[in-house]
């Protein structure tokens, strides 16, 4: 038996049960469709497309309306890099069903410590898409909204929240809830493209009306550099990609398929959206402006200044702030196989029974709620943290397959391979020039983390090897024997807690003893012999043992009767049972004085013994 699956079922995972049609079903009810899974997994790459034409436009205004003229072609370029993308992916689905994308690509075929950078840059790029996005997201509500602004950050958190309950609920449930915003947000765009080509004129400029042009005045030269950047710049609209092969395990029976379809689904709409936009752009002879989007832009020349424009507007606000469900779509999947291989605590890996990894959504949750503090609810200031993660992730998984092609030598690998290859070298580029021209606007940060996140993936699994090792785990452990036992039961007063306790310490151990502690006081000698007194005549056949506590430490004399215990007598199992009592109501715990989990903290800090906490449960008549 292996390391993996003895240290999981000795720190508590979960056992898989039988693989039956029944099982099968019951779990099919919380798994995806094909359109589920593209509403919950695609809002971050779908949301894209309200900032990645925008990049490239920012870029090459730079140059000038000649530069502008270049958006197409980039676009292009981009596409056919998404083409590549979607290709490949839909190969790591067939190939890894299990989910992980590029991580499980990088573990298989590239090592250990090239997986564990490329899930590093996952989890970070996860992490980033719900901050980003829901600022995004608050941004463009407080720029029709401007009275909001100065409470974006309460309201970046509340959307959060939202996201985060839904998400706990289950992701077809989540699936459900953003299908509609999903399909308004892509009928929108569509109808933006579709109207605009049968336009020869722009229907209306009010949007951009009196802002002023963000275009350079006197640049006429386009230089590659120039190119590459924009290319670089526009590349954001391809994050989210990787999400669906991330996340396989979450989608119905045939998973891989439903998945593939998914992966396809998401690739020819955002590709048509993306090239719709571009086209428009150019024959529009858009030009960017402060405060107005390029999408709003569009949407205003296409369809008029009118419902259909606020249409448009409220549907890119509504996904921009959802986008983040991708990330709680992939990143707890992903940080279960994490879990799984011993690089992440197994409570990771744990799910509820909405086939949820619960852990995971709320650690998610926390992190991207301290960025957000952090930010102020500023999307420019997480901007620049953005894309970086996700383009290693997808270079190494290109790399990656194009070992797995030459291993395997099935039909066609040779073409597959050059395909994984060409996109290894435009992502790769991709990544060094976002890197480089981030890199004094926050990006360094990235680079600092990324090492970091390694090291801590390592830290948690040499604490894995050395639990192993004490345990033994994957040899045949030595034959159980029985020992004589002694249950030390701590006491305060007489009262039914304590007949309770004692009447489970003698089915228990061989031996029982009740201790007290006294205090050195006089209020504490007189509790001591009132208590005395009442043990005598209740006599329920067990000593009681005073140990005085000079300190007034209630823990302190405790330790130190069970140290005594354990020297005297080597070969016995000591055992501390304490009785406590579980208040029927959450606010009754406060009314409690933790007396036991002091003692138990005590005793586990500083002896070997057995801790055994007795839960007396109460009525909820009481209180």
């Amino acid at each position: 038996m292996s390391m993996l699956a003895n240290s999981e079922n000795a720190t508590g995972a979960d056992e898989e049960p039988p693989d039956t049609g029944a099982t099968r079903s019951a779990e099919d009810r919380h798994r995806l469709t094909a359109v589920q899974g593209l509403a919950a997994l695609s809002l971050d790459a779908m949301a894209s497309v309200a900032y990645g034409p925008e990049s490239i436009v920012l870029v090459l205004a730079a140059a000038g309306a000649h530069g502008l003229g270049f958006t197409l072609p980039v676009t292009l370029a981009i596409a056919a890099l998404l083409a590549v993308l979607v290709a490949s992916y839909r190969q790591v689905i067939a190939a890894f069903p299990d989910g992980g994308g590029s991580y499980a690509v990088a573990k298989r075929h590239l090592g250990r410590r090239t997986s564990l950078f490329t899930a590093a840059s996952l989890v970070l790029d996860y992490v980033l898409n719900v901050a980003v996005s829901v600022t995004a997201g608050v941004a463009a509500l407080t720029s029709a909204f401007p009275s909001l602004y100065a409470d974006r950050l309460w309201i970046c958190l509340a959307v959060l929240v939202l996201v985060t309950g839904v998400n706990l609920r289950g992701i077809v449930d989540s699936a459900k809830a953003f299908i509609v915003p999903t399909a308004v947000f892509v009928g929108s765009i569509l109808a933006v493209v579709v109207v605009g080509l049968f336009r020869s004129a722009p229907a209306s400029t009010e949007a951009a009306a009196g802002h002023a042009s963000a275009l350079a005045g006197n640049a006429t030269a386009v230089g590659a550099l120039l190119l590459l950047k924009a290319f670089a710049a526009g590349c954001s609209a391809l994050t989210g990609v990787e999400a669906v092969a991330n996340a396989v395990p979450s989608f119905r029976a045939p998973a891989t398929r439903r998945a593939q379809r998914t992966e396809v689904a998401l690739g020819a709409l955002l590709g048509v959206m993306l090239i719709g936009l571009s086209v428009l752009i150019g024959r529009f002879h858009l030009q960017p402006v402060e405060g107005v989007t390029v999408l709003a832009q569009l949407a205003d020349a296409s369809l008029g200044h009118n419902w259909a424009f606020y249409v448009v507007q409220f549907a890119t606000v509504v996904l921009l702030a959802l986008a983040a469900n991708t990330s709680f779509g992939g990143l707890p999947v992903l940080m279960g196989l994490l879990a799984r291989d011993n690089y992440l605590p197994h409570v990771f890996g744990l799910k509820a029974d909405r086939q949820v990894h619960r852990h995971g959504v709320l650690a998610l949750a926390a992190v991207s709620a301290l960025l957000l503090v952090f930010s102020g609810g500023d999307v420019n200031t997480l901007v620049p943290l953005f894309a970086i993660g996700v383009f290693v992730g997808f270079t190494i998984c290109q790399v990656g397959m194009v070992r797995h092609w030459r291993e395997e030598r099935s039909a066609g690998w040779r073409g597959k391979a050059v395909l994984n290859g060409f996109g290894a070298l435009l992502t790769g580029v991709s990544a060094i020039v976002v890197t480089a021209t981030k890199f004094a606007e926050g990006a360094w940060l990235i680079v600092v983390a990324l090492p970091v996140l390694v090291l801590a993936f390592e830290v948690v699994h040499r604490a894995y090897e050395r639990i192993g090792e004490r345990l033994e785990l994957g040899r045949v452990p030595e034959a159980p024997r029985r020992c004589h036992s002694v249950v030390v039961v701590p006491v305060s007063s007489l009262s039914r807690l304590t007949s309770k306790a004692l009447t489970a310490a003698v089915s228990l151990g061989d031996e029982v003893v009740a201790v007290t502690v006294t205090q050195p006081d006089r209020e504490g000698r007189r509790a001591a012999e009132s208590l005395r007194r009442d043990w005598e005549l209740w006599r329920p056949g067990v000593d009681l043992v005073e140990l005085p506590a000079p300190t007034r430490a209630l823990g302190r004399p405790i330790v130190d009767y069970v140290r005594a215990l354990s020297d005297r007598h080597p070969d016995t199992r000591v055992t501390v049972l304490i009785p406590e009592v579980e208040p029927a109501r959450l606010w009754q715990r406060l009314l409690q004085n933790q007396r036991g989990a002091v003692v138990a903290h005590a005793v586990r800090r500083d002896t070997d013994a057995v801790i055994c906490r007795l839960r007396f449960r109460i009525g909820a008549q009481v209180g």
